[in-house]
């Protein structure tokens, strides 16, 4: 018994290596869940310095990248969390005309604004979705909650980026 536990040990990636094949990913998702560049950097190195603290249990989980995704999505959104009231500032011009609604993926970049405006949770839930094709199952195991959870932060999200949009008069208020 002794002997395949050090043999498992042997196999196991240190974590220099699994850092190593792990960032492009983890950068990928740190990147849609920010949205700029510096922010998903620092997002994705705090992920693995906590990783590098807990090594021993994150290489022995059945699924480390799952685990990491986990890690992410949590210091994404306790990051994001209010601190204190927010401030807003009222200006003398109205705001600029939103664009029309568009539907083709060349257009995608047009919803990124409205993506970056949700709430934590709910941007995290539109990112493993609709970006990283995760299922509800796997964003509820990521995120520490029920599927039925993500469900409703789901529906709640897409309602907000429908609203956003102007696609509300288009669909009726429904998806």
């Amino acid at each position: 018994m002794a002997f395949s536990t050090t043999k498992q040990a042997q196999d196991a990636p240190t974590f220099d290596e699994y850092a190593a094949s792990a960032w492009p990913w983890l950068y990928r998702s740190s990147y849609l869940l920010t949205g700029n560049h510096a922010d998903a950097e620092d997002l994705a190195q705090q992920t693995l310095l906590q990783a590098y603290r807990s090594w021993a249990k994150v290489s022995r989980a059945d699924q480390p990248a799952a685990y990491l995704r986990r890690m992410l999505t949590n210091l994404y959104i306790s990051q994001r969390r209010p601190k204190a009231r927010k401030l807003e500032l009222l200006t003398d011009a109205p705001p600029e005309p939103r664009p029309a609604p568009t539907a083709g993926p060349e257009d995608r970049m047009v919803l990124w604004p409205h993506i970056a405006s949700l709430a934590p949770r709910q941007r995290a839930v539109i990112v493993l979705r609709y970006y990283e094709q995760l299922s509800e199952r796997e964003i509820a195991e990521a995120l520490g909650c029920s599927t039925g959870n993500v469900k409703s932060t789901a529906h709640r999200a897409l309602q907000a980026l429908r609203a956003a949009i102007g696609l509300e008069a288009h669909f009726g208020g429904e998806a």
